[in-house]
């Protein structure tokens, strides 16, 4: 279990500055991202205006990492080994998911002030265990990211589902009882919960982005050429 934990890395001593800044960039944007869930779930339950200034920090705080590695990544990728030069990449592939994922929460936010206290008891439980469930996957991204552990990667990708499966019954009980609700209030609402949906299948490629570190291997492209196999 240990080699697995380790495998992907390069060798400290061959690791470069401009690696080692990148992945502790990835790691802070990986916390800042768990703690927009967080906050976003704190938002959704008892309405906090600093949970709501939190997420809006989370948010920008995203886009300033991503900003920081999209200009020195190219200058950083010439000057290291290929081994570096893979991790370099998934830096890169990590901070646009990372920051996609800061923009989602924030959307949501945003969506659920301008409902102020509306939201019905059923709805508001049920958006909280979205962002609940979101903000364990990243926790797990992270571990995953900092340990090279294909076993929190493989938490996420299977939690994945839970958010699908609460999104799919907010839509199925909304749609199914259109007349009970306002239209505005049911779309605001659909487009929070297709949001996160959204940011757990961004959770979902860092997830399948740290096996590819760990054993140089695409999850994704595998269950393509299986579904074709079929």
């Amino acid at each position: 279990m240990i080699a697995r934990r380790t495998k992907g890395k390069a060798p400290a001593s061959l690791v470069t500055e401009s690696t080692r800044e990148m992945s502790d960039l990835i790691r802070q944007a990986c916390l800042v991202a768990k703690d927009s869930a967080a906050n976003t779930g704190e938002f959704i339950e008892k309405s906090s205006k600093m949970a709501f200034l939190a997420v809006k920090d989370c948010e920008k705080e995203l886009d300033r990492i991503e900003r920081k590695i999209d200009e020195r990544l190219a200058s950083a990728i010439t000057e290291v080994t290929e081994p570096e030069a893979r991790e370099l990449l998934g830096c890169l592939k990590f901070i646009i998911d990372l920051e996609r994922i800061g923009d989602l929460t924030w959307s949501v936010t945003k969506r659920l002030h301008t409902l102020g206290s509306r939201m019905l008891p059923d709805d508001s439980r049920e958006m909280a265990a979205m962002a609940k469930v979101l903000e364990e996957m990243l926790d797990r991204v992270y571990l995953g990211f900092v340990n090279r552990d294909t076993d929190s990667a493989s938490w996420v990708m299977q939690s994945d589902a839970r958010i699908d499966e609460t999104c799919r019954g907010l839509f199925s009980r909304h749609l199914a009882n259109s007349r009970q609700r306002t239209r505005e209030y049911s779309t605001s609402l659909l487009l929070m919960a297709q949001a996160f949906e959204r940011a757990g299948d961004h959770a979902k490629n860092l997830a399948e982005e740290v096996f590819h570190l760990v054993e140089g291997r695409s999850l994704r492209h595998e269950l393509q050429r299986h579904k074709l196999d079929k």
